[in-house]
């Protein structure tokens, strides 16, 4: 008789624990509601109209096909980066580096301007440059996390500040407009992706998005590898037990979610007029938070790929919407109250995925804890 050490895992077969015992979808739904509620209750104390600000809110997000260009745009780069993180919390580990990945990625595809090359060669080669740049800098803190026992949380966020001013290095230096100094090159139209409703900036690389979606959710819960993955980010003692290389999972998991990041830069860069990255101020308007906020769109998705695709489209219809409302009636709601009650809506929705997720960082608090106190030990040896 062969052990299993996962035994019947309802978690592994796809069920999902959660907080109030509904099914997760009808609980991110009522998480909404909430947060609704609340973003309602402080714009009627502060004097405005919760329900007109709303639907300003809708009319801005989902009112047109204009409108839904501007969502589905805006949602294109968050489902990227929210599978970046999503894909390592599934290995047990925490992927802070989506904003230095897609930085980084963004980069590698604006460097296809200096080859001349078809429509659609040029294109795959630039994605091809994207993702394995993402890829190669995330690898990095995998290897820390491996050889050496370092946080990835710490070294991730680290990341992201060297490859935001390597970037900024290659914008300013490198890859420069001579005739703008603001800005790099701007990629040529043969490796750019086709605009599908003329007069806005949304392109076909929404469908990349989702086909990266896809190819996710199809790798993590239909091959061997994809269990592999989720095994060890349930129960590493029972993944090794069980003869999975947990090392190997934090490998494929950190590739997994930097080449999805830097096809994010890619998507910004050759997806989203005006095709290049501005830059100013030492950051990069177009680019900026993107990474970040993908980690909220994952949280709002459960950490699942379907999920981060209906999350994003709602993350895109709040950042298109959201501007309607401070122009909306006779009192139109100020950007400050309009962020405000984004991120009420936000917050109240990724509550149940940061409780389940509660046991994880505390393990990773504990261990950077060790670690801090190892460090100290040791260089308190070394004075004395």
């Amino acid at each position: 008789m062969s052990l299993n050490p996962f035994g019947n895992s309802r978690l592994l077969r796809g069920a999902r624990r959660t907080l109030t015992g509904l099914h997760p979808a009808l609980e991110s739904l009522l998480a909404a509601v909430i947060g609704l509620l609340i973003g309602a209750l402080l714009m009627y104390i502060w004097g405005f109209d919760p329900w007109k600000a709303y639907w300003a809110l809708l009319q801005g997000a989902y009112g047109g096909s204009y409108e839904w260009a501007s969502t589905l745009s805006r949602a294109t780069p968050l489902i990227l980066t929210a599978l970046t993180f999503s894909v390592c919390v599934r290995a047990g580990m925490f992927n802070i580096g989506a904003e230095g990945q897609m930085l980084v990625g963004a980069m590698a595809a604006i460097c296809v301007t200096y080859f001349a090359m078809p429509s659609g060669i040029h294109l795959l080669i630039g994605l091809v440059f994207a993702a394995a740049a993402g890829a190669a800098w995330s690898i990095v803190p995998a290897l820390l996390k491996i050889t050496r026992g370092v946080s990835e949380v710490i070294s991730t966020i680290m990341f992201n500040w060297i490859g935001r001013w390597l970037a900024l290095y290659l914008a300013i230096y490198v890859i420069v407009d001579p005739q703008r100094a603001e800005k790099t090159l701007t990629v040529p139209v043969t490796a750019r992706f086709p605009i599908l409703v003329r007069g806005t900036d949304f392109s076909y690389a929404f469908f990349l998005s989702l086909f990266v979606a896809l190819v996710l959710y199809f790798i993590l819960w239909h091959t061997t590898m994809g269990y592999e993955v989720r095994a060890a980010g349930l129960n590493p003692t029972a993944a090794r037990y069980g003869g999975i290389r947990n090392k190997r999972t934090m490998i494929v998991s950190f590739l997994l979610g930097g080449a999805a990041a830097g096809l994010a830069g890619a998507a910004i860069v050759m997806g989203m007029p005006p095709s290049y990255a501005a830059f100013g101020g030492g950051a990069f308007p177009n680019l900026t938070n993107i990474g970040f906020d993908g980690m909220a769109v994952a949280m709002v998705g459960r950490n699942h790929p379907i999920g981060i695709i209906a999350a994003a489209v709602l993350f895109g219809g709040l950042n298109a919407g959201g501007r309607v409302m401070q122009f909306y009636g006779s009192n139109p709601v100020p950007l400050e109250m309009v962020r405000i009650v984004m991120g009420a809506i936000v917050l109240a929705m990724s509550v149940p995925e940061l409780i389940r997720l509660f046991p994880a960082i505390r393990k990773q608090g504990q261990s950077l804890m060790r670690l801090l106190r190892k460090k100290g030990a040791s260089s308190e040896e070394g004075s004395t």
